[in-house]
C-alpha cells in the first residue's frame, strides 16, 4: 500500500530570516540576504559577499553544554527541525517516536569546526583539539543532534550530495513515509560553510559573483555562497488526518539522475530526466504544473542548462512557466539550498504568490523564459517543482501541489 505525504510543519534559518515565517515575508518582498561577510575576516578574501545568517545567538536555543558540542550546522539544523516540529503541532512520544524518520542533507558538516582546529594545529601549534572536535565535524552531526534533541527514535542518517543533499533528504523521507517504512519524517538540509577555508576554495573555482547574485540574467557572474537550514515534516495522510493536522501541501513525486558526465559541468539531457521522473512519479502531466522554483546559480553554464532543460522536458508549457529563483535573495547554501527552496516552493502553492528573482538586470539570448523578475506575482498554483542540481552530476527535483 502507498500512502499520500503530506507537509504539516515546517522550519527556516536563512540570511534573511531565521524563522519560516521572516523568511517567507523577505521572500516576497524581495530582500536581499547578500552583503560583505562579517562572522569570517575578511582582509584576505578576494570574495568578500556572502549570504550568511545575521545576529544568530546560540544561547537563544541552546545551555552551555549543548553549545560546547554543536557546530554551527547542527545549530542551524536544530532550530530550524524544532520550529517544523511545533508548526506540525507534534510531539514525539512513545511508539510515534520510533516510528518517525530523521534524514538531513549537508554538503560539507562542520565546517567551523574544521577550520578552528586547523587554525589551531598550524598557525598556534597547539599539542591537542578539544575531545568534541570529531563529534561536532562529522558530516552526520546534524541529523543525529535533531535526532537526539527532538527525541526521533526511527530511522535516522545524512545525504551527502553537494547542492542537492537536501533535495535528496526530503525525497528519500518522502520514499519511507509513502511507503509505509515510516508514520512521519523530519528531513530537510542544513550547511554552514561561511568559512576562510571554504571561501578560499571557492575562489579557486572562479565562480563567484563580486557583486551580486543575478540567476539568469544578462550579466550575470555566477553564485554567491549562503548558509542557513530548512527542515520540514512529513506525515502520511491519514495519520495527519486522523489528529485534524493542517496540511500546507502534498508531496507528490521525486526524480534522481546522474549526469555521469562531468563533475562541474552541468548536462541538461541529466536534468530532463530528474524533470521528467518527478512528473511521472507524481502523476502530472507537464501542463498541470504552473510554476517552477529554479536551481539557479547564477552561473552561466548552470542557468543555460537548466532553461534547456525546462523546454526538452515541458515543450512548449515551458514558456507558460512562472520560474524564480530564491538564490538571488539567500545565495547558494549548498546543502541546506534544496530544503530553503522546497520550503518556498509548498509556499508559493499555499499562498498564491510567486516570489521573484531579484538583481535581474534583463534577458539574457540563452535563458529565454519568465524568471518572474524583480517583483513578486500573484498565481494560483496548483502544482509546482523544486529542482536541485548539484556537483557531480546529482540531480533530484521534487513535485508538490496543492491539497
Amino acid at each position: 500500500m502507498q500512502h499520500r505525504v503530506v507537509v504539516t510543519g515546517w522550519g527556516v534559518v536563512s540570511a534573511i530570516g531565521h524563522t519560516a515565517t521572516s523568511y517567507w515575508s523577505n521572500l516576497v518582498r524581495g530582500v536581499s540576504g547578500i552583503a560583505e561577510a562579517t562572522i569570517i575576516p575578511t582582509d584576505q578574501l578576494a570574495q568578500k559577499i556572502v549570504a550568511e545568517v545575521k545576529d544568530f545567538s546560540p544561547s537563544k536555543h541552546f545551555d552551555d553544554r549543548q553549545r560546547r558540542v554543536l557546530d554551527r550546522v547542527s545549530q542551524f539544523a536544530v532550530v530550524a527541525a524544532r520550529e517544523a516540529i511545533a508548526h506540525a503541532g507534534l510531539s514525539f512520544e512513545g511508539s510515534l517516536s520510533e516510528r518517525s524518520a530523521t534524514i538531513v542533507g549537508t554538503g560539507v558538516g562542520g565546517q567551523s569546526t574544521q577550520d578552528e582546529s586547523y587554525k589551531r594545529l598550524y598557525r598556534e601549534n597547539a599539542k591537542r583539539l578539544p575531545a568534541v572536535t570529531i563529534p561536532k565535524l562529522m558530516v552526520n552531526a546534524p541529523a543525529s543532534q535533531v535526532s537526539m534533541l527532538c527525541g526521533l527514535r526511527g530511522p535516522c542518517f545524512t545525504i551527502a550530495s553537494a547542492c542537492a543533499s537536501g533535495t535528496h533528504a526530503i525525497g528519500l523521507a518522502f520514499h519511507l513515509v509513502r511507503s509505509g517504512g515510516a508514520t512521519c519524517a523530519v528531513a530537510g538540509g542544513a550547511d554552514a560553510c561561511i568559512t576562510f577555508g571554504s571561501i578560499k576554495g571557492w575562489e579557486a573555482m572562479c565562480v563567484m559573483a563580486p557583486d551580486a547574485c543575478r540567476p539568469f540574467s544578462r550579466d550575470r557572474k555566477g553564485l554567491v555562497l549562503g548558509e542557513g537550514a530548512a527542515i520540514v515534516v512529513l506525515e502520511n495522510m491519514e495519520h495527519a488526518r486522523q489528529r485534524s493536522a493542517t496540511i500546507l501541501g502534498e508531496i507528490v513525486g521525486f526524480g534522481m539522475s546522474s549526469d555521469a558526465h562531468y563533475l562541474t559541468r552541468p548536462d541538461e539531457g541529466g536534468m530532463v530526466r530528474a524533470i521528467e521522473g518527478a512528473l511521472a512519479d507524481g502523476q502530472l502531466a507537464p501542463v498541470d504544473v504552473q510554476y517552477v522554483n529554479a536551481h539557479g546559480t547564477g552561473t552561466k553554464a548552470n542557468d543555460e542548462a537548466e532553461t534547456t532543460a525546462l523546454k526538452r522536458a515541458f515543450g512548449p508549457h515551458a514558456t507558460t512557466l512562472a520560474i524564480s529563483s530564491n538564490k538571488s535573495m539567500v545565495g547558494h547554501a549548498l546543502g541546506a539550498a534544496g530544503g530553503l527552496e522546497l520550503v518556498a516552493t509548498l509556499m508559493t502553492v499555499k499562498e498564491g504568490i510567486v516570489p521573484p528573482t531579484i538583481s535581474y538586470l534583463g534577458p539574457d539570448p540563452v535563458c529565454d523564459l519568465d524568471y518572474v523578475p524583480n517583483i513578486a506575482r500573484s498565481l494560483q498554483v496548483r502544482a509546482a517543482l523544486s529542482n536541485s542540481f548539484a556537483f557531480g552530476g546529482l540531480n533530484a527535483v521534487l513535485a508538490v501541489r496543492r491539497v
